[in-house]
């Protein structure tokens, strides 16, 4: 073997690399020359690429630098919060854990998987589904209790993290839904006092600036916090106490007559306030989400418009005493029970022969209020009935209120004069209506509303003479007397006066009235002679065979008055005696 190696050695020594052909033919100049451009363009390259990282793009490297360790976390402000007028808390916000995971270092079994799905409310495809896309972040739950929380955490699945989110959360339910409105999962205000002053609610969220590492873990404050920004309360007119009372005996009301709904709202009459303002059917704030279209959400009290029936022939009584037409014992002959005008029939529900204008009132007559109106102008009644808020917007902090329809006095036919006279050809809100009642409240004065907490009595609009609201005050409560159309209407230990209405409804397609659907009013004040609140009560369609207004909702009217009242610490003005009925009491039925 060695002998072998010995000669290949000595052949390797012997190569004469000076006389290699392949070494001695002449290199082309341009190669060397292309070699070093080839060398000089790389070094320029470099150099451009240097530029362009550390000047030019710096701000851009930078940031993205910055994205690998620096972050930014928003530090939530807290809602304001919603009080009733004594500081009770009607919404608040409180912490709740919100859950979210990290798609790429999400690790569970099908066991762990099962468990989360249920936990969270959903199943185990929509939790796969959530986890697709993003691979750095995805909700899973937001806004769970504590309890699901500690449930979730007890999995031990890795990946899976929470953040505390404020949730909004309404102690008074569905009895000042309405009022209050709600907010969507991102805080914002969607209906109520929610949307009206999402501003001042909303407050401004904080900022800090840390650097994280690669395990999520803060390890470093880069810039000084910014502190959130607590959003403002906002204090309400609402009484909780009333408002709760008033929605627990409306709701007691639709119940018992089957009705399709209802609304109640109760004054302040001395400053406008708005004591309590309930529907039924209603919703829970904080519970599930409602779709656009449910019924539910819908504010009656504002958003609904209806003809205001028999509520009407106050006004126009007032109307015709005011202007030195009538006197309160003026008499007028209702006989037979029916008038026609221009070819129409307007009818009493029974005959009563000659009545005095008080009577008219305290016994609803068609018949003597046409006649009443007869004597004035279109243009007379179309501006009493605009000077009490009739067919214009509302002017109080709440979205949703209608203006209701009140057609210029120029267009305006015998018969429609006629019909307008007791509330039909017009229409109106509850809250308008009851608005409307605070000048007889407020001896001819019509004062503004408002939903927010005022500080005293305010300045009214004089809109007729005090003694002529005085003496419609009288005849209201005539009407809740015996021989009225609204004895049910009495309340305990307090004077009351009101108007009961019952109206048709007209069909929504042929637009005629209809003989078999109604609406149910009552519109009254209490005490009757200094008069504290103002009570309007609408139940819509009882189906029960029982649909005037004073059996229906002028009970409502007497169990909110009364207990308002006690509530608000008023004395009671006529003594209170225990009283055993052997029958019960009959109203006057009321002409519709």
């Amino acid at each position: 073997m060695s002998r072998n190696a010995r000669p290949a050695r000595a052949s390797v020594r012997s190569v004469n690399y000076a006389s290699s052909p392949l070494l001695a033919s002449k290199t082309p100049p341009w190669r060397s020359r292309f070699a070093v451009a080839l060398v000089g363009l790389a070094f320029a390259v470099l150099l451009g690429r240097a530029v362009w990282i550390q000047v030019i793009g710096s701000d851009f490297y930078q940031k993205q630098g910055e994205k690998r360790f620096a972050h930014q976390l928003e530090l939530p402000a807290s809602r304001g919060r919603i009080l009733d007028r004594n500081g009770l808390v009607l919404a608040t916000s409180v912490p709740t854990p919100s859950v979210w995971a990290l798609p790429k270092d999400f690790q569970a079994d099908p066991t762990q998987r099962r468990a989360l799905a249920r936990l969270l409310g959903m199943s185990t495809a929509e939790l796969d589904a959530r986890l697709e896309g993003n691979p750095n972040f995805a909700w899973l739950r937001r806004q769970v209790d504590e309890s699901v929380w500690e449930q979730v955490k007890a999995l031990g699945v890795k990946g899976v993290h929470q953040v505390r989110e404020y949730k909004r959360r309404y102690p008074e339910g569905e009895a000042a839904a309405h009022v209050v409105g709600f907010t969507n999962i991102e805080d914002q205000g969607l209906e109520g006092i929610e949307l009206r002053f999402q501003n001042q609610l909303q407050g401004r969220d904080g900022l800090r600036f840390v650097a994280k590492d690669r395990l999520g873990r803060v390890v470093e404050e880069l810039a000084d916090q910014t502190d959130a920004v607590n959003g403002d309360d906002i204090q309400l007119a609402i009484d909780s106490k009333v408002q709760f009372f008033a929605y627990q005996r409306l709701r007691d009301a639709v119940n018992e007559h089957n009705a399709k709904g209802g609304s109640v709202v109760v004054l302040d009459a001395q400053t406008g306030e708005v004591l309590a303002l309930a529907n039924y059917p209603s919703f829970s704030p904080g519970g599930e989400r409602l779709s656009q279209k449910d019924e539910r959400r819908r504010n009656r009290a504002l958003t609904d418009v209806f003809e205001p029936g028999s509520t009407m022939k106050p006004f126009t009584a007032a109307l015709a005493l005011d202007t030195g037409r009538v006197t309160p014992r003026t008499p007028i002959d209702t006989a037979p029970g029916r008038i026609t005008i221009t070819g129409s029939t307007i009818t009493d529900s029974h005959p009563h022969g000659v009545l005095t204008v008080a009577e008219v009132i305290q016994k609803s007559s068609n018949v003597g209020t046409v006649k009443m109106a007869m004597q004035m102008q279109p243009r007379e009644m179309w501006e009493l009935f605009t000077q009490v808020g009739l067919g214009q917007k509302p002017q109080i902090d709440f979205p949703g209120a209608v203006t209701g329809r009140l057609r210029p006095y120029k267009t305006w036919r015998p018969i429609e004069q006629a019909t307008m006279s007791y509330g039909y050809g017009l229409s109106a809100s509850l809250l308008q209506l009851a608005r409307a009642y605070t000048v007889f409240a407020r001896d001819g004065e019509v004062i503004p509303v408002s939903i927010l907490k005022q500080e005293g009595p305010v300045a009214g609009a004089r809109v007729m003479k005090p003694e002529t609201a005085q003496a419609v005050r009288q005849m209201l409560q005539l009407a809740t007397a015996s021989g009225g159309t609204a004895p049910k209407a009495q309340a305990i230990g307090y004077s009351v006066g009101g108007k009961t209405g019952t109206a048709r409804k007209q069909d929504e397609k042929t637009r005629q009235y209809v003989t078999n659907k109604y609406r149910a009013w009552f519109v009254g004040l209490a005490p009757v002679s200094h008069p504290r609140i103002i009570v309007a009560v609408m139940v819509d369609e009882p189906s029960k065979g029982v649909f005037f207004g004073g059996d229906v909702a002028a009970p409502v009217f007497s169990q909110v008055v009364q207990n308002s009242l006690r509530m608000m610490g008023v004395p009671p003005d006529i003594e209170v005696k225990p009283q055993i009925l052997s029958k019960p009491v009959v109203a006057e039925q009321e002409s519709f």
